[in-house]
């Protein structure tokens, strides 16, 4: 029986990358460059095709440091040894333990989710809102009043204009905001009162946002919106799953056009639920290292009966609970916009092999690569995996998350760089003016996909009020992401 090694796959095990070919040592001014080139040059997927990482460039130890003292800023290094044409998701860590929280679930927010999308007031304007997309539950955005279809057109004071589109950003960075939010009324901008002021606090958020099941003319039709692939979440996530199954559920709409990826070890328990025809063991996914890792080649990731339960705040491993897994499902509608990536592109590529896979939206972020988290840490092999993260004995918080692998399903097929486009095309900016609550039967990506259920929907769904769409905020770093968090490791 073939082994199946989940030790080595997608982002975050914590991996060690000190014990290099050499035993050149660093001096301490140049530690963490040394760390950072260290770790590209040995995991790095493109690691072969960046003339900087080439093997041979630590051979000479003078020339070695020289170079790594011509960057005084180690990301600077860490971008300049990226391939600049092919790689647009490995990120530099300033802070390990935060990074690792947040791929938990637990960040300092607002509690705010916005699509990518800026849109004009009206044909000419100048001034822009954007919508919120959703807020997280009990978060300072939910107890100040903010809702889903909420139209953000002020931050600070300041009107948003096309000429200032960065003032969005502070959402994402400032511990303090006040914003003001409208609606649109008989086509016309109207504040809903005066500026809601937040302040950032810690949040855990569960990415099983909203589920229902929903009866159209004797068919019962299960809706998860689910946000993020996060481990920690396994139990919430299962616990769907069995609702629907007790339910008796004759379709599936998976809402993921909100879900950047996360865990691969959650896409392929997630998979488990949704396909349970696939036999525990069967393949689901696999991973293609660079040239140096060939004896990681071939990581499988699996379709499982059992699924471990991780701690929310340690990771730490609670016992496994039996994955309710459904039997009778010949197809998945899968709600798709540019914000769905990674781990969620996984399960539409992975899921194609068995299962007729129908997206609703637009295009898919086209993310066919993964990472890991890599520290600063010594090691007695160069494959050593650290599952905690006291390993490191550096005094610095650095850490990388490169690009190390490409991932493919069970029929080898990983050809989704530009997204997968959608059978049935449903823009939701298009319909900025009239954004209902998830689970609203006339939502419209919900509605497209169950006329298309009910064989009633044609390939596109037209808006009554057409918007000016302007353009898109920047991608938030480590908002697409697949990886595996410490203490995931399963043999």
């Amino acid at each position: 029986m073939r082994k199946i090694i989940l030790s080595i796959c997608i982002t975050l095990s914590l991996l060690t990358v000190s014990c290099i070919d050499d035993d050149v040592t660093a001096p301490q001014d140049l530690e963490i460059q040394d760390f950072v080139w260290k770790s590209m040059n040995h995991w790095y997927f493109w690691q072969s095709d960046v003339p900087n990482l080439a093997d041979a460039k630590d051979d000479n130890e003078s020339d070695y440091f020289n170079f790594l003292r011509g960057f005084s800023d180690p990301e600077d290094l860490f971008e300049n040894l990226k391939n600049q044409s092919l790689d647009d998701f490995s990120w530099y860590i300033d802070d390990v333990e935060a990074q690792l929280n947040s791929f938990r679930g637990i960040s300092v927010s607002y509690g705010i989710e916005l699509p990518r999308t800026v849109v004009r007031t009206s044909a000419g304007s100048d001034d822009v809102v954007i919508f919120v997309a959703y807020v997280v539950p009990n978060s300072p955005a939910d107890n100040a009043g903010v809702e889903r279809g909420d139209l953000i057109y002020s931050v600070n004071g300041v009107t948003l204009t096309t000429n200032n589109l960065s003032e969005i950003n502070k959402i994402f960075t400032e511990t303090s905001i006040s914003l003001g939010v409208a609606n649109f009324e008989n086509g016309v901008l109207t504040p809903k009162g005066d500026d809601v002021s937040l302040t950032a606090v810690e949040i855990v958020e569960n990415p099983v946002h909203f589920s229902s099941v929903i009866e159209r003319s004797g068919t019962k039709i299960g809706y998860l919106v689910y946000n993020g692939f996060r481990s920690t979440f396994h139990n919430e996530l299962n616990d769907v799953f069995g609702t629907f199954a007790s339910e008796g559920i004759d379709e599936l709409v998976l809402d993921l056009r909100y879900n950047g990826g996360g865990s691969v070890l959650t896409s392929a328990y997630l998979a488990s639920m949704i396909d349970g025809s696939q036999a525990s063991g069967s393949d689901f996914a696999k991973l293609i290292y660079n040239e140096k890792r060939n004896a990681e080649n071939g990581a499988i990731f699996p379709f499982f009966n059992n699924a471990t339960l991780f701690n929310k705040e340690t990771s730490q491993s609670e016992g496994t609970v039996a994955i309710n897994r459904l039997s009778n499902l010949s197809r998945l509608y899968v709600l798709t916009s540019d914000k769905t990536a990674s781990a969620s592109e996984m399960i539409i590529n992975g899921l194609r092999p068995s299962l007729e896979v129908i997206t609703v939206g637009t295009t898919t972020v086209g993310k066919n690569e993964g990472s890991i988290t890599v520290v600063d840490a010594p090691a007695t092999s160069n494959n050593q995996i650290y599952t905690n993260i006291s390993g490191r004995t550096s005094s610095h918080t650095v850490g990388m998350q490169p690009i190390v692998f490409q991932i493919f399903n069970s029929l080898d097929q990983s050809d989704y760089t530009n997204g997968f486009e959608p059978n049935i095309e449903v823009n939701e900016i298009d319909f900025t003016a009239n954004i209902l609550p998830f689970g609203d039967e006339n939502e419209a990506l919900l509605k497209a996909a169950i006329e298309a259920i009910e064989g009633s929907i044609t390939k596109s769904l037209k808006p009554s009020v057409k918007v000016h769409a302007i353009g898109k905020i920047p991608v938030q770093k480590f908002s697409q992401e697949m990886y595996i968090m410490p203490n995931e490791n399963i043999n």
